[in-house]
């Protein structure tokens, strides 16, 4: 198999988000068929129709072209009010326009969710799911991604459940074998 560049969106804006230490861990894990990293979502300025001239702001190019590059998206994503938080969902918003041009378009992706509480960011999952399909973006089915609990189960970076670890392990070889599938 080829190596695949994924573009890896977190959002959770704090720096040592649960999210994001989820995400390095899942990058770490992931086999070296995937090239991953975090594409920052921080600084996009709000979607606005009226800024979509042809000079769009810098950051919203930057972003899009960085899309485009990637042979695939691993969405990481914290349940805020059991939906998918702005940033993300800002940022899924930037990269679907000008209308007909999405960066989005046919790339393979998957969604991890995660939350303090038993349900693992299921609500957010699936938001951002409901965006993927009228994206066009074959999204990974199964296994599916909800981890809850998550204070438990980092100490700083590092991961401490061993089944976790496994699991996510588990999904990163999945998630290798869809890129490959779906890529263009």
């Amino acid at each position: 198999m080829a190596t695949r560049k994924i573009a890896v969106l977190v959002g959770s804006l704090r720096k040592d988000s649960f999210t994001r230490r989820l995400a390095k861990n899942l990058m770490l894990l992931a086999p070296p068929t995937l090239e991953l990293e975090i594409v920052d979502i921080s600084q996009l300025p709000m979607y606005n129709q009226d800024d979509e001239t042809d000079t769009p702001p810098p950051t919203w190019t930057e972003f899009r072209g960085r899309i485009h590059d990637a042979d695939g998206i691993l969405f990481c994503t914290p349940e805020y009010n059991r939906s998918l938080p702005a940033v993300l969902k800002n940022a899924i918003d930037v990269g679907s326009r000008p209308y007909g041009q999405a960066a989005w378009s046919g790339k393979p992706c998957a969604v991890v969710s995660n939350s303090p509480g038993a349900l693992g960011g299921f609500g957010a999952n699936h938001a951002v799911r409901q965006c993927l399909v009228f994206l066009n973006m074959p999204c990974m089915q199964a296994p599916e991604a909800y981890i809850g609990g998550i204070a438990t189960k980092l100490d700083g970076d590092r991961l401490t459940d061993d089944g976790l670890r496994a699991f996510l392990q588990q999904f990163m070889e999945c998630f290798a074998t869809w890129v490959e599938r779906h890529a263009d």
